[in-house]
């Protein structure tokens, strides 16, 4: 269990850390599913 809790803790300071680089992937990941979208829409 404590190795389940030092697991949890490392994941939320590298998350902690790094979270701008996350948005902005998931920003591109959003920009990329809005564009295959409007694409299928526009035909």
């Amino acid at each position: 269990m404590e190795h389940i809790h030092q697991g949890y803790r490392g994941l939320t300071i590298l998350v902690g850390v790094n979270w701008d680089r996350l948005f902005f992937v998931g920003s591109i990941v959003l920009a990329l599913g809005a564009g295959a979208f409007l694409g299928t829409l526009i035909v």
